[in-house]
């Protein structure tokens, strides 16, 4: 009695399907749980203590063991971001500016801040973005046991598809769109700042840390890749519609 299931008829995307059972969500917690993904016994017991003990925790999650199809571990996951910071800057600097595969968006997490924001995004990466803003939100609780079992093998939807074309596994309406991820993201971080009440010296700080994020090599090479992406998918569409057009053969020759 205890168990909802839920089924749809069509495919609407990740994203929808994220928020839809969000908002059916009827607890104080959330969790959002990936059919691929494991937990050990105690992972809701400590979570659920840290949100009760310390009301400052928005989030609450454990460290990680990644593992194959099989099971069998293949690493450990150990890097640290100062999350529990009192600091949003500090929060806000360390998502955005480490390299983190996100595993807290599947973390125990407050249903009350989880509404204060625009949710999983119908955009690649919306959820390191949602992360980004609960960070402004509010501190981080990370349970020192390995906890959380995050499982790797070749149909998992995040290796499946490329960066570009996992758009649409985060909405099919996005198929064959052209998407510049990188440009979105500084876009949404941008966004997330402004609309996160802060003190100015804290919202100064985070602006920092954008500009941080953005003068990187890594991004700024990526951010130069999506507008030469962008440029070829309009290339290849202009072709196309040259060689659909009822042009004469001549014409259609010289144009190509």
């Amino acid at each position: 009695p205890r168990i909802r299931y839920v089924r749809h008829d069509i495919n609407r995307g990740a994203a929808w399907n994220f928020n839809y059972v969000f908002g059916l969500a009827r607890g104080v917690y959330f969790k959002w749980h990936a059919h691929d993904d494991m937990l050990e016994p105690t992972f809701l017991e400590q979570t659920v203590a840290a949100l009760d003990r310390n009301p400052q925790f928005v989030v609450a999650h454990a460290r990680t063991r990644v593992v194959d199809a099989a099971g069998a571990t293949l690493y450990t996951y150990d890097e640290h971001l100062r999350t529990e910071s009192p600091l949003p800057s500090v929060r806000f600097r360390d998502l955005i500016c480490i390299g983190h595969p996100c595993f807290q968006v599947f973390g125990l997490m407050r249903a009350d801040v989880l509404r204060r924001t625009p949710l999983i995004g119908n955009y690649v990466p919306s959820d390191r973005i949602l992360l980004a803003r609960l960070g402004l939100l509010g501190m981080f609780y990370e349970a020192p046991e390995y906890l959380f079992i995050s499982r790797r093998h070749p149909s998992q939807s995040v290796r499946a598809a490329k960066l570009r074309a996992r758009a649409a596994w985060f909405d099919p309406a996005n198929d064959g769109k052209i998407v510049m991820p990188y440009f979105r993201t500084l876009y949404e971080y941008v966004k997330a700042i402004r609309e996160t009440p802060l003190p100015l010296d804290e919202t100064r700080r985070c602006y920092g840390a954008l500009l941080h994020w953005i003068a990187s090599d890594r991004n700024w090479a990526r951010l130069g890749n999506d507008v030469v992406q962008a440029g070829r998918q309009i290339a290849v569409r202009a072709v196309r519609r040259i060689r659909k057009s009822p042009l004469d053969p001549v014409t259609r020759e010289n144009l190509l």
